[in-house]
């Protein structure tokens, strides 16, 4: 139809589009060999979604078409560099070929759901297309191949960018695109297999300047090849983004640039094998210290990585070359070097790989190359570093290199695993020699204590508070600990009594609370607890009897601790111990209010600690000779007190009693505070100035062993109240005591303390009795009360169960001597077809 014929056609605005700029005058026709039209501007409220454009046909001459091709204003937006769209306005481009029969258009602009305005454009186009001038396809190839010759050869382009262009552009829309586009192939095709030849004469040998000049000759040629290749693409642009991209199987212009040197150039075995030599003896030199142009390899392997020809003739190779490098490094310097001097090595190494990764090498590389470092200087020398100088690190505390030694073994795996091994056997065997050594018994608390502050803060600063090497070393430290039976808890007590015994100068309050905690996280590895408890009873009674308790809050803060760690049952005993001291007191209140009512009361101030037998440790009582006085006070205690307490019996301990003296000498009065055995010696020099030590025994009726020690504290300590004849410091048989007259001290109050017997072996194995007699019993208990549960149970169930149960290590044979016991007892009996299996008898 040559009028009145309509046709509709929808358009999207691209996403550029801008509604804010000022619409610039639009043409009053359309091309019809590159239809543009700009819409007037919209407000910027308003985003169109879509716009239907409707016409009617008016067709002008063929001399107006013939003015309107030469006169046509370029489009700037095709030109590189410019974008496609208009930067003003709202511009919609349409590049398929119609024929326009219109002589108005009709634009809706939608915004949301609803039609908001209206424009009716006039304009006029053409009914048929516009035949190109004669030899106007040739003429313009041959201006299009002398700018690509241009281009290639570095010389100065005589025709216009823009010209070009347009060139390109009316070809294309002209139906030539396919063989523009392979004439552009052949002419680059050409040009890059001329390139080959001076690679494949180009000599070459493993010779590094040879290689350096070769990588920079091929180097450039890229540098050539890419920048030809964006210039040709800046002219054919419009083919590209038409004809080319409407093509799925045609490679882009730029793709095809590097399809064709991938083809031509580095495909060449030669020229491939030439520059992945080169850049990996680059490589080498730089690994050994040499300085290397990096931009140079930066380039090449981008060039790999561009041409996809990366990962199989460069990685491969790489990683091969890598690992045999660094495989025979680290058996070298495994032999050459110490542990910490090698460990620096391999981190120096690492940082290094990870530095190439980031300055040239493809980030694909990382991972693989990372991981063949790691196993060829690490993975493969984890138990020879750890068994060369672990121990040494750890004796010696050296921070960080136990920080980097644990970083380095954690990036590879089964290293941590290793690492922890060996850190379990140094924790077992250091500590083992702590705690088996008799000879280090004296020490062996402390050392315990610093060892065990050692690995936390080694974990803490070191192991990043790793659990597992938090739990490892707890169960280290109980192995070790429970190798000695039995001493460890004794030690453990021992010590607890040093620090909360009077005198004690060497911690504040708060210093005494953390080394109780230290000593509790110690006391928790124990498995005999009830030896710790047994040796802490019997110090802590000593502590109270003779008031050497430091701190009754320190006191009372390490029995919560132990109720918190054992339960109350652990406790009780202790806890009643301090319940008779407390009860005492007041007892004592009402006896000085008794005394005071008597006719008689006397010169001497009693004070008594009523004891609870169950509570306390066993003593034995020894009988000595009182004075009248003393004994007349101790009566009339015992009337008060069972007057008020009828059917209780009090035994007197005199091992515990002591006193305060009042005594005269030439320089002045003095008083001295003694125990009840000193003060009976003492007493009796008032009878009279010289006695032996036969006459001193008979009058005080002391033990033996006892008034010797005595003897000695008040003849041959620091206060020498008593002269020894002959002199010596042990007392012995015939041995005669005088009064010191002349005796002078600067202090007005001394306390004159019993010369301490060492703990015999005999004390320590009486001890030690009373705690596996104690543990029999437990033994019974836990055996009755579990076969009066089950009534019939075998032999290992019943072992198992005891175990389970029993707090304290035990031994099987100590457990079917138990169980033999309560059989011959006819707690329980065997079964008569099975002697294994066991009944319980009601």
């Amino acid at each position: 139809m040559q009028n009145g014929h309509t046709k509709s056609l929808s358009l999207t605005a691209p996403s550029s589009w801008n509604p804010c700029g000022s619409a610039p005058a639009c043409p009053s026709s359309i091309s019809a060999v590159c239809p543009h039209f700009c819409a007037p501007q919209i407000p910027a409220s308003l985003q169109p979604l879509s716009c239907t454009c409707s016409w009617t046909h008016t067709q002008p001459s063929e001399a107006a078409l013939a003015n309107k091709l030469p006169q046509k204003p370029p489009h700037f937006a095709a030109i590189p560099g410019v974008h496609p769209w208009h930067s003003h306005g709202v511009c919609f481009r349409h590049t398929e070929e119609i024929d326009f029969p219109t002589t108005s258009l009709i634009l809706h602009i939608a915004a949301g759901s609803r039609w908001v305005a209206v424009s009716k454009l006039p304009v006029s186009h053409f009914t048929e297309r516009p035949k190109l001038p004669d030899n106007y396809t040739q003429d313009t190839w041959q201006k299009l191949h002398e700018a690509v010759g241009a281009i290639q050869s570095s010389i100065s382009i005589k025709y216009n960018l823009e010209e070009l262009y347009q060139a390109v552009e009316n070809l294309c829309s002209y139906k030539v695109s396919a063989t523009l586009y392979k004439q552009l192939r052949q002419v680059c095709e050409e040009h890059v297999k001329a390139q080959i030849l001076q690679f494949r004469e180009y000599p070459f040998v493993m010779h590094s300047l040879d290689s350096l000049l070769f990588l920079k000759k091929i180097n450039k040629c890229w540098q050539d090849h890419c920048r030809q290749m964006i210039m040709i693409r800046s002219i054919f642009l419009f083919l590209d983004r038409t004809y080319v991209l409407q093509n799925s199987v045609l490679p882009s212009i730029w793709d095809m640039g590097l399809e064709l040197f991938r083809n031509h150039i580095i495909s060449d075995k030669q020229v491939q094998t030439k520059t992945i030599d080169g850049i990996l003896l680059l490589i080498e030199r730089e690994r050994n210290g040499e300085a290397v142009d990096r931009s140079l390899l930066r380039s090449l392997l981008s060039m790999l990585s561009d041409l996809q020809v990366y990962k199989e003739s460069f990685e491969q190779r790489f990683l091969e070359e890598t690992n045999c490098l660094y495989a025979a490094e680290g058996q070298r310097l495994m032999q050459e070097r110490e542990v910490p001097e090698y460990l620096h090595h391999v981190n120096k190494r690492l940082e290094e790989e990870g530095d190439r990764v980031i300055t040239y090498l493809d980030h694909s590389t990382q991972k693989p190359l990372i991981a063949c470092v790691e196993k060829q200087l690490l993975g493969e020398h984890l138990s020879a570093i750890l068994q060369k100088g672990l121990d040494s690190l750890l004796d010696e505390n050296r921070i960080s290199d136990l920080t980097q030694t644990y970083q380095l073994f954690s990036r590879v795996k089964g290293g941590q695993q290793i690492l922890l091994q060996h850190w379990s056997e140094y924790i077992k065997n250091f500590g083992t020699t702590i705690v088996v050594n008799p000879e280090k018994d004296k020490d062996m608390v402390q050392e315990l204590l610093d060892f065990k502050d050692k690995v936390d803060h080694i974990i803490e600063v070191c192991f990043q508070k790793n659990e597992k090497f938090i739990n490892l070393m707890k169960e280290s430290f109980e192995t070790f600990i429970n190798k000695r039976p039995n001493k460890p808890a004794e030690l453990i007590a021992k010590y607890v009594d040093s620090k909360l015994r009077a005198g004690n100068k060497e911690a504040t309050d708060e210093e005494l609370e953390r080394i109780l905690d230290k000593i509790m996280i110690i006391f928790r590895f124990i498995h005999g607890k009830d030896v710790f408890e047994a040796f802490y009873k019997k110090d802590l009674a000593k502590r109270l009897l003779v008031g050497k308790s430091a701190s009754v809050d320190a006191e009372k803060s390490m029995l919560s601790k132990l109720k918190h760690e054992c339960g109350a049952a652990f406790t009780s005993k202790l806890e009643g111990m301090f319940k008779d001291m407390e009860l005492s007191k007041d007892v004592m209140v009402q006896f000085k209010q008794y005394m005071q009512n008597q006719s008689d009361p006397g010169n001497i101030d009693l004070t008594v600690n009523i004891l609870t037998m169950g509570y306390w440790p066993t003593y034995t009582p020894m009988e000595v000779h009182l004075n009248s006085e003393m004994i007349k006070l101790q009566e009339v205690f015992k009337t008060f007190y069972l007057g008020k307490h009828s059917g209780r019996k009090l035994q007197w301990q005199t091992t515990l009693g002591h006193a305060v003296l009042k005594a005269e000498f030439k320089e002045g009065k003095k008083e001295f505070q003694v125990s009840l055995f000193q003060t009976l010696v003492l007493l009796m020099f008032n009878e009279g100035d010289e006695f032996s030590f036969e006459e001193i025994k008979m009058a005080t009726g002391v033990e033996d062993s006892e008034l010797r020690r005595t003897l000695q504290s008040l003849a041959c300590g620091k206060a020498r109240v008593l002269i020894k004849n002959p002199k010596g410091k042990d007392v012995e048989d015939g041995d005669k005591f005088i009064f010191n007259d002349d005796f002078k001290h600067k202090l007005f109050r001394i306390k004159i303390n019993q010369i301490q017997m060492k703990e015999t072996a005999e004390e320590q194995v009486s001890t030690t009795e009373r705690v596996f007699q104690d543990r029999q019993y437990q033994i019974d208990a836990a055996i009755v009360r579990i076969m009066k549960m089950r009534k019939t149970l075998g032999h290992n169930l019943l072992v198992s169960e005891l175990y389970n149960q029993l707090k304290f290590p035990v031994k099987p044979g100590d457990l079917k001597k138990r169980i033999e016991s309560l059989i011959d007892r006819d707690y329980m009996e065997r079964d008569k077809d099975n002697p294994n299996q066991y009944h319980y008898v009601a």
